[in-house]
């Protein structure tokens, strides 16, 4: 009796390809996830010794998240897809605004409320998937993948123009390095060897960059063997209401993003998601929340970057981020290994980074491929969404952080700041529009002769 065929996604490679594959996911995310706690603390004038304890919680629980994401616990959490979780960008100015007005208790009781409200709607969100056809879901990819070069573009300059030493040319040179070195071995490489091409750049990038003085391990010297925080450091949650509406509104957004990125995952493996699928994945990133607000950390969402790091090695297996996950929760419990992969230089994985975040762009031209553009109005939702949904990405301060929407309502900025988030409602409301309500064929505006 032949034994039946085990799809991509749930193929064992042995335990070391598992581990160096697992370690490139985390050498990938690594920078984006701990940016997080690191915007957070310096904002709110945090000690180094709390903002240390910040970065720890944030990657235990992204590893947690992660760990369940791959493995999936019952009918309930996870994807069961090769999905990396780490802390969301959407989160940083709710939290600021909240600390600044009523305390870190609130902002961590609030988080929870938010991971509750998560839970309640992840099945009722995700049953809105067949509004999210490739018309949608391909211009959401791209908005992510082009709005992502920006962190990419601060890893590798700096992150403040107004900096004497913004852009420096041996930075720029040495992540056009890593770069190049990718090319060379995506070309030349083959089987195991040319899945590990970002790993294999990441590490010549970071020797490279020891006798240009970038590299310091005077971290790892000074990170204590084992650390973690105690549940509630700031002391018992607080729930003011208005933190709390602020939270859940970026608990949506959140979901949103998650969506394009989930399913995106799907396309590339081979396994589309069901809504019950996607249902137990954004399911995940509200317990995610209830996690870090008890943990001191962040909700979490998909990294856009592994999503794109799929596309490129072709690597499907979820046990792959299974082992990514393992491998965060040991450095979140152990800050001395965090403090190793933290002294990689911001070039190099800059240099990575923004590889991962054009492919996540070409994923989504991929779906638009799949899109009818003749004798409808689909040409002209793909070029407003995009137009208006990049708004926020172009129009940044000198440290990176889009000003578009400054002087509306704090509410409005939480929904609008992110070029994803505005992507996402204008290309959900015309498709809704154009090919739902209503529908009529009529010729495409923007049609070539």
């Amino acid at each position: 009796m032949t034994q039946p065929e085990i799809h991509p996604v749930d193929a064992r490679p042995p335990l070391p390809k598992l581990t160096l594959l697992g370690l490139q996911h985390m050498s990938i995310m690594y920078a984006g996830s701990v940016a997080v706690p690191l915007v957070v603390g310096s904002a709110l004038k945090l000690d180094a010794a709390t903002i240390a304890l910040l970065v720890n919680a944030d990657l235990l629980v992204a590893g947690i998240a992660t760990l369940i994401q791959a493995i999936g616990i019952g009918r309930i959490f996870g994807i069961r897809l090769p999905v990396v979780a780490g802390a969301t960008f959407t989160v940083v100015n709710p939290m600021i605004m909240i600390a600044s007005q009523y305390g870190m208790q609130a902002v961590y009781g609030a988080m929870i409320a938010s991971g509750v409200f998560g839970l309640l709607i992840a099945k009722p969100f995700a049953k809105m998937i067949r509004f999210f056809p490739p018309l949608v879901s391909g211009t959401l990819l791209v908005v992510i993948g082009i709005s992502l070069i920006a962190p990419g573009v601060g890893l590798i300059a700096g992150h403040d123009t107004g900096s004497p030493d913004y852009a420096e040319p041996a930075n720029i040179a040495l992540a056009f390095g890593v770069i190049a070195v990718i090319v060379l071995f995506t070309r030349v490489l083959h089987g195991f060897a040319n899945q590990i091409g970002p790993l294999l750049a990441l590490l010549i990038g970071l020797v490279a960059a020891i006798p240009m003085g970038l590299v310091s391990f005077k971290g790892i010297a000074d990170a204590d063997w084992f650390g973690l925080a105690s549940p509630f450091h700031f002391g018992p949650p607080t729930f003011p209401i208005a933190a709390m509406l602020s939270m859940c509104v970026v608990m949506l957004v959140t979901y949103t993003e998650s969506t394009a990125d989930l399913v995106a995952v799907g396309e590339i493996t081979g396994r589309p998601p069901t809504d019950s699928d996607l249902a137990r994945g954004l399911a995940t990133d509200g317990l995610s929340a209830i996690l870090g607000g008890a943990m001191n950390s962040f909700p979490d969402t998909a990294f856009a970057q592994n999503v794109g790091l799929v596309q490129m090695t072709g690597v499907r297996s979820r046990w792959v981020v299974a082992m990514t996950g393992g491998l965060l929760v040991l450095m979140g419990l152990v800050p001395k290994v965090g403090a190793f992969v933290a002294a990689v230089p911001e070039p190099v994985i800059g240099a990575v980074a923004v590889v991962m975040f054009a492919m996540v762009a070409v994923v989504g031209v991929q779906n638009l491929k799949k899109v009818d553009f003749s004798g409808n109005h689909n040409t002209f939702i793909v070029a407003v969404s995009f137009g208006v949904g990049l708004l926020p990405a172009f129009s940044t301060n000198q440290f990176g952080n889009s000003i578009f929407f400054q002087h509306f309502p704090a509410w409005l900025q939480t929904i609008c700041g992110s070029p994803i988030t505005v992507a996402a409602i204008v290309a959900f409301t015309l498709n809704l529009l154009f090919n739902h309500l209503g529908k009529r064929r009529e010729p495409d505006l923007l049609k070539a002769p």
